[in-house]
């Protein structure tokens, strides 16, 4: 069953709502992602801020917008470097969703401060922003289940503990290399250049024997 087109007072909407979100990350990249102002917003697109509030109730529904949007490009960046892959070695998969992942936060710092750091005070992604993210999440569970699955790592690399070990040492890599180089590219960065060791480190310590004598 088809759906039907928008129609052109739709389209005209949503034309004008990814202009306002694409000068909120401009306008966050110089002034700092706490420092998004409406007002500032509405001038750079020569609006009445009043006018603004037709399409975004608050400041906060702007953070939330962008929050969904970087989610879901992050997302499609992993699972388009996966589709593409030319191996089916679980281990090389891995290392080629993450580096997608990495090289995505490090292009896109705006939206990596917004996602993975608190920035925001007050800020709470809504459910529906949040979706992606979660659909992130899983999509690494099933990465690692699938280590697990090919006997090169150990049941627990899926669970909670290894979820959380994961996402800490892979996000401290990005951290380290935002903060202390952040115009660096990823293949250059002194700190994103270890992810493969990173990643070694990760497999080393979750190896299908851990716990055997």
């Amino acid at each position: 069953m088809s759906t039907a087109a928008p129609d052109r007072r739709t389209r005209r909407r949503q034309a004008t709502i990814a202009e306002i979100l694409d000068v909120a990350i401009e306008l966050m990249s110089s002034e700092g992602v706490a420092a998004l102002s409406l007002s500032a917003v509405a001038r750079r697109l020569g609006l009445q801020p009043p006018s603004l509030y037709q399409y975004f109730p608050s400041k906060m529904a702007i953070y939330d917008a962008l929050f969904q949007r970087g989610a879901e490009l992050f997302l499609a960046a992993q699972r388009e470097a996966i589709a593409a892959a030319t191996t089916d070695d679980v281990v090389q998969l891995h290392l080629i969703g993450t580096t997608a992942f990495a090289r995505w936060s490090m292009q896109n710092p705006v939206y990596t401060q917004l996602l993975f750091w608190r920035t925001v005070p007050g800020f709470e992604p809504s459910p529906e922003a949040f979706a992606p993210a979660q659909q992130a999440l899983a999509d690494l569970r099933a990465q690692l289940q699938a280590g697990v699955d090919a006997g090169r790592l150990h049941p627990d690399a899926a669970s909670e503990e290894g979820l959380a070990v994961f996402t800490s040492v892979t996000a401290g890599v990005l951290s380290q290399q935002l903060a202390n180089e952040p115009d660096a590219s990823f293949d250059e960065g002194r700190f994103s250049r270890l992810l493969p060791v990173v990643l070694e480190m990760f497999y080393r310590y979750y190896a299908p024997t851990r716990g055997t004598t």
